[in-house]
């Protein structure tokens, strides 16, 4: 069976849940209030596409290839992004739950996470040189060998970093903010 290929297609208020989306790849489209819960994208294909306030939570996303996808408002809890295929992963997260997630050695350069809520997210072994957190809290976050290197973190909160065990060249920091609120 030959796999899907949609472009520039929106999908509003489908419940993935129930009723599986197809396997293939999507290029350009647009996914909005849409359930995902518990569902399986292992082995899809996102290029340039857009989540809006869907729920994401706990799917199964072996080997799917994320290429500048943008997450805006969406719930994304218990995620394990490092099972996605790497090559070319991009990201951006804004407005999200992300609690419980991880990006365990994920190399995400200049990701941006804005107004997100990460609560334990694990960004054990990651990448995240030049990325920028915008007012997240990240609460028990996990930054273990971590590259922070030039990434933005000043004007998020509830973070604690080891400069022993990760790397935090010029990367920019508020010591205010990185107190619980």
């Amino acid at each position: 069976m030959e796999d899907l290929y949609q472009l520039e297609k929106t999908f509003t208020k489908l419940n993935f849940a129930e009723t599986p989306i197809s396997k293939g790849e999507y290029e350009k489209c647009v996914f909005k209030n849409c359930n995902f819960f518990k569902g399986n994208l292992a082995e899809f294909i996102f290029i340039d596409c857009d989540f809006i306030s869907c729920d994401l939570s706990m799917i199964e996303i072996s080997s799917a290839a994320f290429n500048n996808a943008q997450f805006i408002d969406c719930k994304i809890l218990g995620v394990h992004f490092e099972t996605c295929n790497d090559f070319g992963f991009s990201v951006k997260f804004e407005n999200c739950i992300l609690d419980h997630s991880s990006f365990l050695g994920i190399k995400m350069n200049k990701t941006n996470f804005i107004s997100c809520k990460m609560e334990e997210v694990d960004f054990a072994k990651s990448d995240l040189t030049n990325s920028v957190f915008t007012d997240c809290d990240l609460k028990r976050a996990m930054f273990n060998r971590t590259n922070l290197t030039k990434a933005d973190l000043s004007t998020s909160y509830n973070f604690s970093i080891d400069p022993e065990i990760n790397k935090i060249k010029r990367a920019k920091f508020s010591v205010n903010r990185s107190e619980e609120r």
